[in-house]
C-alpha cells in the first residue's frame, strides 16, 4: 500500500443548496491565498462554474471531484494530482452533505467524497430563520453517519449580535465549534441566470470583485487559524497521485514524430471543460492549442483535430453565427475527416441553427432554447463506433441544458453516439464520420483511452 503525503484539507458544505457554501468556500480559498498559502481548489460533483470561481481566488486551476463520473476510486488520486505542492486544499461540496445521485445512495455526495478523502467537514449553515433550532439541525448532520467528521460549523445569513448569541448558546450543546459567523453582505451575490452562476470568464472585473469581497468577508468573520487547524488534523491517504502523463499513450507517442495539433474552444461561449482532458491529449501525443470562437476568425494553423466542449452558446448566438470565416471553417474541418468532438454547447455549435441564427452546419438538425430543464447523471453505452469509443463501450456523463435539438439523435448520413441506459432507455447525440456530437459530459479521467482513441485518429486521419 502506498502512502502519499498528508496534504492539510477540509470539506465546506452545507445541509442543503442555498445555505452559502460557494461564498464561504471561495472566499476561505481567497482570504488563505492572501495569507501567502498556496490554495488547491476542488469541487465536489460535474459542475464547471464554481471551478471558474475557485481559479480566481487562488490562482490554481479549479478542478473537479465526481465520484459518480470518475468512480470513487479515483477521487484520492485526482485530489493528490490536484494539490500537488500545495500547502492546503479546499473541497466545496454539492447540494446538500448527504445528497448523492439519484437513487445510488451515497454515491456522488460530498460526505462520500469527504470520507474518501478522510478529509473533516466545515457545515456552512444558512441561519436566517431560526435560532435554538439550529442545534438540533445540526446534531442530526453530526450524527447521520458516523465516518463524516463534521469539525465545525460556519453561520451564514446572522441577522445580529443577538441573533448570533442565541445560534452559539444552541449550539454549546452539540459540541461542534463555531468556526465563522457571517452576516449578509450585497456585494457578495453573484449573479445566476438558467443553469447557475455567471461564469467568470463572462464578467471578469466583477467576478474579481465578488472573489475580494467574499474574501474580506470570510477574513473579518470566520476564525482562520482554527480552519486551517482543522484541515491539518485530515487522515492520510493511501494511494498516488493521478496523472495523464502516466496513462499508457499510443505506440507512436514515444517516436518523434510531429504531434498532431487539437483546438479546443474556449472563450466565454465555450468554458465547460475539465482540465484533465487538455491533460489527457497532451499526453497521448496531441500538441493542444486553445481558440475562441467569438473573436477567431480561424482555427489554429495546421489544427488536424477539434474539441468544443460546454457552455452557453445560446446566450452568444448572434456573436458566433455572425463569425462566419470560424463557421466555414469548423465546417471544412469536420466535412473533410478531420476528428471533431463535441459535448453540449458544441453540439449545438455544430447544428444548422440555433434559435433561427445559422452555426456550422456540419449536422443536419436544428437546435432552439426551452423552458425544460434535463438535468441528472446518464449511465450510457457508445451505439456506434467514433472518435471517442468503440460501439459498446460503456460511460458515464450528466446532462445540463435548457435546449432541445431536433432530429434528437441520428439524422441522414449520421448515427445516435450513446444509448442511454440509466435512468431511460432512448438513444443521443450524433455519429458522422469522425464527428462525434453529444449532450453528454464526460470525464476522461475515467476513461483514458477516449483521448488516446481521439490523438490516433488525428493522426491518420
Amino acid at each position: 500500500m502506498v502512502t502519499s503525503p498528508s496534504v492539510p484539507r477540509l470539506v465546506v458544505a452545507a445541509p442543503s443548496s442555498g445555505s452559502g457554501k460557494t461564498t464561504v468556500a471561495t472566499g476561505l480559498m481567497a482570504a488563505l491565498a492572501r495569507r501567502g498559502l498556496s490554495v488547491s481548489p476542488h469541487k465536489v460533483g460535474p459542475d464547471y462554474i464554481d471551478p471558474g470561481y475557485h481559479a480566481l481566488a487562488t490562482g490554481r486551476v479549479g478542478r473537479n471531484l465526481d465520484a459518480y463520473l470518475c468512480g470513487p476510486e479515483l477521487i484520492g488520486p485526482l485530489f493528490l494530482h490536484g494539490a500537488r505542492g500545495c500547502d492546503i486544499a479546499v473541497v466545496e461540496g454539492v447540494m446538500g452533505l448527504y445528497d448523492g445521485a439519484a437513487g445510488e445512495g451515497e454515491l456522488a455526495s460530498t460526505a462520500q467524497v469527504a470520507k474518501l478523502l478522510r478529509a473533516p467537514v466545515v457545515l456552512v449553515v444558512d441561519a436566517s430563520s431560526q435560532s435554538r433550532s439550529v442545534a438540533a439541525l445540526v446534531h442530526g448532520f453530526v450524527t447521520w453517519d458516523p465516518e463524516v467528521r463534521i469539525g465545525g460549523v460556519i453561520l451564514n445569513k446572522v441577522a445580529s449580535d443577538r441573533h448570533e448569541a442565541l445560534l452559539r448558546e444552541a449550539l454549546d450543546s452539540v459540541g461542534v465549534p463555531v468556526l465563522g459567523v457571517l452576516r449578509r453582505v450585497e456585494q457578495v451575490e453573484t449573479p445566476s441566470r438558467h443553469l447557475g452562476l455567471v461564469p467568470v470568464a463572462e464578467r471578469r472585473a466583477a467576478a474579481v470583485d465578488a472573489v475580494a469581497a467574499m474574501a474580506a468577508q470570510v477574513s473579518a468573520g470566520c476564525d482562520l487559524e482554527a480552519l486551517v487547524a482543522l484541515a491539518r488534523g485530515a487522515g492520510t491517504l493511501s494511494c498516488e497521485a493521478w496523472d495523464a502523463a502516466g496513462v499508457p499513450p499510443s505506440p507512436e507517442v514515444g517516436d518523434h514524430r510531429e504531434r498532431p495539433r487539437v483546438a479546443v474552444a474556449g472563450g466565454s461561449a465555450f468554458t465547460f471543460s475539465y482540465a484533465e482532458h487538455a491533460e489527457l491529449l497532451h499526453a497521448a501525443g496531441a500538441e493542444v492549442v486553445p481558440f475562441d470562437p467569438l473573436r477567431d476568425e480561424r482555427l489554429p494553423e495546421g489544427t488536424r483535430g477539434l474539441v468544443v466542449g460546454g457552455g452557453f452558446p445560446e446566450v452568444y448566438a448572434a456573436e458566433l453565427s455572425a463569425n462566419e470565416p470560424l463557421r466555414e471553417a469548423v465546417a471544412g474541418l469536420a466535412l473533410g475527416g478531420a476528428p471533431v468532438a463535441a459535448e453540449c454547447a458544441g453540439l449545438l455549435y455544430l447544428c444548422r441553427e440555433l434559435d433561427g441564427r445559422p452555426m456550422c452546419g456540419v449536422l443536419d438538425a436544428s437546435a432552439r432554447m426551452t423552458g425544460r430543464l434535463t438535468l441528472g447523471y446518464r449511465d450510457v453505452v457508445a451505439v456506434s463506433d467514433s472518435v471517442l469509443a468503440g460501439a459498446g463501450e460503456r460511460m458515464r456523463g450528466h446532462e445540463f441544458h435548457r435546449t432541445a435539438v431536433e432530429p434528437g439523435s441520428g439524422t441522414g448520413t449520421a448515427a445516435p453516439a450513446w444509448g442511454v441506459r440509466v435512468p431511460e432507455r432512448r438513444v443521443e447525440g450524433f455519429v458522422q464520420r469522425n464527428v462525434h456530437a453529444s449532450y453528454l459530459h464526460t470525464h476522461w479521467a475515467a476513461a483514458p483511452g477516449v483521448a488516446r482513441r481521439f490523438v490516433e485518429r488525428c493522426r491518420t486521419s
